[in-house]
């Protein structure tokens, strides 16, 4: 028998049944579209941490004020002051291998606005160093520069929605805008991150709805609790021969002698997170294989007891092809060829019911998905290989039966 025969004795004989062939596919086709739902899934996840990782800084050093509950905080302020540009200018002057260090001040404001609109937004007191340590980019005018922050002058650079959102289509440069009870002059528009909707989280979200202003400028002429930290956040930007993880164990032992032993503040290390991202995503492929591979030796097992069956209801049929010459390779062939076309079916539907879930999570729940060329051939191979093997016990069962004994059978 050739394979060409093969394929058509397999199409004939599943097109006759095709209930009962469409019934067992779908162990098959479920099992295959959960995997490549559930890599999809994972690889999203994986792909939205990693971009949060690089936009951190895998040569980046987080230092961030800790939050604390009000009676914490007032007993922590009788030892340490919060994170501080004291503490800038000793991680600038103590530890080896900083290139740039910059503060940040997150302010919380309930009012941004021009003459006459409003927006939402989230402004930041920052230093001059910010572009080069959070390596951002300006499409119009200039950022914050040392004489700015040293004369504590009232300017800021704004992202592309905060622009869009108070001068329209007018130019920004020159213009003036009010963060809560300060007026500043725009001097700078940062280039577009694509998500405008984003909250301006800075450096791990979208820039923006962010406004930045000098960090003196902010800790000078805007109000905010006495007992907080001046400072929220501190990047150390390392130079790439120095081990980010050795270099924030120094941070972390002069910040404790500066803060009198108060754990007023965390130290995030991105390269560590990409690490520990990277273990996560193991683990979660690791689980997902092993989900996989009980889903499609289910589908196999379907398979295997409806060859079975069609052994048992064809054991004549067999015996008349043996009898008139028909080889035991034949008739194996017949039935692998059978195995083979269900899995191939049903793995193909599984795929497409696995993009469809995929693209359905993506939509509904708002959870990125990347449905990639791996997790498909993978899905495919296996269960191919699933049925194979489901069909192989079958069709040598069936080869061997006498052809005798296979004619007396009714």
């Amino acid at each position: 028998m050739s394979w060409g025969e093969a394929f058509r004795s397999a199409r004939d004989s599943l097109a006759t049944r095709k209930l009962r062939s469409g019934l067992t596919m779908l162990g098959v086709m479920f099992g295959v579209g959960a995997v490549i739902g559930m890599l999809a899934i994972g690889a999203g996840a994986a792909a939205q941490a990693h971009d949060l990782i690089d936009r951190l800084g895998l040569r980046n050093v987080l230092i961030q004020s800790r939050t604390m509950r009000p009676d914490e905080l007032r007993e922590a302020r009788k030892k340490s002051m919060g994170l501080s540009l004291r503490d800038v200018q000793a991680i600038e002057e103590a530890v080896p291998g900083v290139k740039l260090v910059g503060p940040r001040l997150k302010i919380e404001p309930w009012r941004i606005q021009s003459a006459g609109l409003k927006t939402d937004g989230t402004a930041y007191g920052v230093s001059p160093k910010h572009p080069a340590v959070l390596s951002l980019s300006l499409s119009d005018g200039r950022f914050i520069d040392e004489r700015d922050n040293r004369e504590h002058a009232q300017v800021c650079v704004v992202g592309a929605a905060i622009r869009r959102d108070l001068f329209v289509l007018g130019p920004a440069l020159g213009r003036r805008l009010k963060v809560n009870e300060l007026w500043c002059e725009v001097i700078g528009v940062l280039s577009a991150s694509g998500n405008a909707a984003s909250s301006g989280e800075s450096p791990a979200g979208s820039l923006d709805r962010a406004v930045f202003m000098p960090i003196n400028t902010t800790l000078r002429k805007l109000e905010r609790d006495p007992l907080a930290s001046p400072l929220d956040e501190v990047i150390v930007r390392l130079d790439e021969v120095v081990d980010s993880r050795q270099s924030a164990a120094v941070v972390k032992t002069l910040l404790d002698k500066l803060h009198g032993g108060v754990d007023d503040y965390e130290i995030i290390v991105p390269e560590a997170l990409l690490d520990q991202s990277r273990q996560t995503q193991r683990l979660f492929n690791i689980v997902m294989g092993c989900i996989a591979g009980i889903s499609l030796l289910v589908g196999g097992i379907g398979i295997m007891n409806i060859m079975l069956a069609s052994v048992l209801e064809r054991t004549r049929e067999i015996g008349v092809r043996r009898a008139i010459g028909a080889a035991q390779g034949d008739v194996v062939l017949q039935f692998l060829v059978e195995a083979f076309t269900l899995s191939v079916l049903g793995g193909l539907l599984g795929v497409a019911i696995g993009v469809v879930l995929a693209k359905s999570v993506a939509a509904y729940a708002a959870w990125p998905t990347v449905v990639t060329p791996v997790s498909i051939i993978a899905s495919l191979g296996v269960s191919v290989a699933v049925g194979l093997l489901s069909g192989l016990y079958p069709a040598v069962r069936a080869a061997r039966v006498p052809p005798i004994e296979a004619l007396r059978y009714d």
